[in-house]
C-alpha cells in the first residue's frame, strides 16, 4: 500500500507513553478489534470469552490509571504515527468532499494513540479493548499493539489491514454526525434488544464496515495505491474478526443471536458493498432486508 502519498493529518493526539490523560463518564463499547482481542486473552488463558468479555464491560468504567510517563516513549514523528496521519487524512479528505457534495461541512475526529491505558469521555480502558470510538468526546482510539495482535493472533493483518480499521472507527465517527448512533441509543434507551444477527448493532457495525468500503474506493480513485494482496488483507481481517468466527474459535458453537458486529461473510461482504460502489447511499444497511 502507497500510504506515503496521502496528505497526513495534524488531528492526531500522540499519549504514547505518557499514561491515561483526560476523560469522563460512560457510553464506550467495545470497539472493531476489542471483542477479538478479548477472545484471544480467553482462549490462551483458559477461560471462557464470553465470561471474559462480561468482565471487561464492568471494568471499562473504572479502567485503572497507568504509569505517569515512561522514558522509552515512541518518537513523535515515527513510522508508526506517520502511517496513522495519513490515512486519517485521507479520510478527512474523502468525507469532507463527500459531505461537501451534499452542502455540509464535515468536523474531523482527533484519533489518539496511547499504549496501555487512556482517560476518554466513554471512561477508561485499557489496551484490551481494542481500537474504539468515543461519541462523547468524537475521538477514536488506538493502542498500536493491536495491530501486532491482528497479524500475530488473528490471521489478519497488513498495511491495508491496518487501514481498514482506522477507517471502520472514522465510521462511527459518520454515524455520529449523521444522527445514526443517537437512533441506535434510543432503541437501547427504550429497552429494545439491540443485539442479534438482524439488530441495530450488528446493521451499525456494518454500516462502519460498507464505510470503511466506501473510503478505500475514493482513496484509491484519488492516488491509486493500492497494491497486489492489499484487499485480501482486508478481507482477511474482517473474516477473522467476524462475531461467528469469534465464537467459533471462543466457544465451539456460533450464537447468531448473540451477535454484535456481524458475521465473516456480512463483514466481507459489505466491505465490498462500499469498496465497489464508492456511494454512500449503498451503505444503508438499516434498511436492508438482507444483510
Amino acid at each position: 500500500m502507497k500510504w506515503r502519498s496521502a496528505r497526513r493529518s495534524s488531528n492526531v493526539d500522540d499519549r504514547r507513553g505518557r499514561g491515561p490523560g483526560g476523560g469522563g463518564g460512560g457510553g464506550m463499547k467495545l470497539g472493531l478489534g476489542g471483542i477479538a482481542v478479548v477472545v484471544v486473552v480467553g482462549l490462551l488463558l483458559g477461560k471462557d470469552p464470553l465470561q471474559m468479555l462480561g468482565m471487561v464491560a464492568q471494568m471499562q468504567q473504572q479502567a485503572p490509571a497507568g504509569p505517569p510517563g515512561s522514558p522509552t516513549a515512541p518518537p513523535v514523528d515515527d513510522e508508526a504515527s506517520q502511517f496513522v496521519a495519513s490515512i486519517l487524512g485521507e479520510t478527512e479528505d474523502v468525507w469532507g468532499a463527500i459531505f461537501q457534495a451534499s452542502g455540509q461541512t464535515y468536523p474531523a475526529p482527533t484519533l489518539v494513540l496511547f499504549s496501555g491505558s487512556v482517560n476518554s469521555a466513554c471512561g477508561g480502558a485499557t489496551a484490551a479493548v481494542g481500537p474504539f470510538y468515543c461519541p462523547g468526546d468524537q475521538q477514536v482510539y488506538i493502542d498500536l499493539s493491536f495491530f501486532q495482535q491482528m497479524q500475530q493472533r488473528l490471521g489478519g493483518g497488513g498495511d491495508f489491514a491496518e487501514a481498514y480499521v482506522i477507517a471502520h472507527e472514522v465510521g462511527h465517527h459518520v454515524q455520529t454526525l449523521t444522527g445514526v448512533s443517537d437512533k441506535v441509543n434510543q432503541v437501547r434507551q427504550r429497552g429494545g434488544d439491540v443485539e442479534g444477527a438482524q439488530g441495530p448493532l450488528v446493521r451499525q457495525e456494518l454500516q462502519a464496515d460498507c464505510y470503511a468500503g466506501l473510503w478505500a474506493h475514493h482513496a484509491q480513485k484519488r492516488h491509486d495505491w493500492l497494491e497486489a494482496g492489499d484487499l485480501e488483507e482486508a478481507m482477511a481481517t474482517a473474516t477473522a474478526i467476524g462475531d461467528d468466527t469469534l465464537q467459533r474459535q471462543g466457544q465451539g458453537q456460533v450464537v447468531p443471536d448473540s451477535f454484535t458486529h456481524g458475521s465473516a461473510q456480512q463483514r466481507v461482504r459489505w466491505f465490498r458493498v462500499g469498496f465497489e460502489s464508492g456511494d454512500v447511499r449503498q451503505c444503508d444497511t438499516f434498511a436492508a432486508t438482507t444483510l
